[in-house]
């Protein structure tokens, strides 16, 4: 009889580790999907269809499929309204009113930013350092307040500072943490539940990059990795998220990914990934299943770490929305989470994460 309620206590006790194991407090996991360019496709009358080929809106589709946040580029004063304040502030109402989390990515300039291009918005160009440290409180201040995010960066892809040349991390670390500080008060200022996550561009030099962020009071470390710029080696994906997350005692979340399910095209628009030698190969092919095997291996190395909390899918809906013989569409259609008939692909079934 003792040996019976033995087997019985070590079965349960099995059964719960493994029950912790696939995901700990899935409540708090991010699953989430980049949308930045779903206005603008939409302002066209693009029909998106669901996994049962039903028309049906995409944050709809999103959020049954398990996506709980959703995230927005901002550009200050960009050429036209896509990625404008107005427009952003608009597409996160109805984000919210959806039930989904407002992830925003705030990229300090009036255009992309990234680990190439940090310019500063040209209204703010040739101010004196003060008045540009001012101009990020009010400017993140006001973000807090009339768009009042769940979570924010202060920055994309910061690897080697933003606004350039003030605060290029290379020629002024000093003036770039400053600026940092500044964008960081200006959410604790207005907030006490935002999270704040610092954006780090790949897998190399992550470690010597956030050594540099110990005085920054920020939540969340995030990480882009793309197989095409940043490795194909998803042990050190893992085994860096396991670092970051223990050495700097942060939440580690990979902040932009995406795959292939084919790599053909859909517009005369030259697409980013179009090549096989970009892929991980042969385990994840560019087709369907592959795209979707990819994403559950990102889910799985998450999950395995203990110190991540999520993944974001990069611009999922960016379908070809124009002409299809349109040289200005879109150079990511292979990429997004709907077919080139705009129905929802597979992979989406990886976002559940219960």
């Amino acid at each position: 009889m003792k040996s019976y309620y033995l087997i019985i206590i070590v079965l349960i006790l099995s059964c719960s580790k493994d029950e912790t194991n696939v995901i700990t407090d899935s409540k708090n996991f991010i699953s989430s999907v980049d949308l930045s360019s779903l206005p603008q496709i939409e302002a066209v009358n693009t029909v998106f269809y669901n996994l049962n080929n039903q028309e049906e809106d995409v944050l709809t589709t999103l959020r049954n499929s398990g996506v709980n946040t959703i995230r927005l580029r901002l550009w200050n004063n960009p050429s036209n309204i896509h990625s404008s304040f107005e427009e952003v502030k608009a597409f996160s109402q109805r984000i919210k009113a959806k039930g989904l989390k407002v992830w925003i990515s705030v990229h300090y300039s009036d255009t992309w930013a990234d680990p190439g291009n940090q310019v500063t918005p040209i209204t703010w160009q040739g101010a004196t350092f003060n008045v540009i440290k001012d101009k990020v409180y009010d400017y993140t201040k006001n973000i807090m307040l009339e768009i009042q995010p769940d979570f924010i960066q202060i920055g994309n892809e910061i690897n080697s500072g933003f606004l350039f040349p003030y605060g290029n991390m290379n020629s002024n670390e000093a003036n770039f943490l400053d600026l940092l500080s500044i964008g960081v008060k200006a959410v604790r200022d207005n907030s006490s539940s935002t999270k704040i996550i610092m954006h780090y561009a790949g897998l190399d030099g992550s470690d010597w990059f956030f050594n540099k962020l110990n005085t920054i009071n920020y939540d969340i470390i995030g990480l882009s990795y793309y197989p095409i710029w940043h490795g194909k080696n998803l042990n050190q994906l893992q085994s860096t998220i396991v670092s970051l997350g223990t050495t700097y005692n942060k939440e580690v979340i990979i902040a932009e990914t995406a795959y292939p399910f084919t790599l053909q095209w859909n517009d005369f628009t030259n697409n980013i990934v179009g090549l096989e030698e970009q892929l991980i190969l042969p385990d994840y092919p560019a087709t369907p299943q592959g795209q979707k095997d990819y994403l559950a291996k990102m889910k799985e190395i998450i999950v395995s770490t203990n110190t991540s909390i999520g993944f974001c899918y990069w611009e999922g809906a960016f379908v070809s929305f124009q002409d299809s013989n349109a040289t200005n569409g879109s150079p990511w259609e292979n990429q997004a989470v709907y077919d080139f008939e705009n129905k929802a692909l597979p992979v989406l079934n990886e976002f559940n994460i219960n």
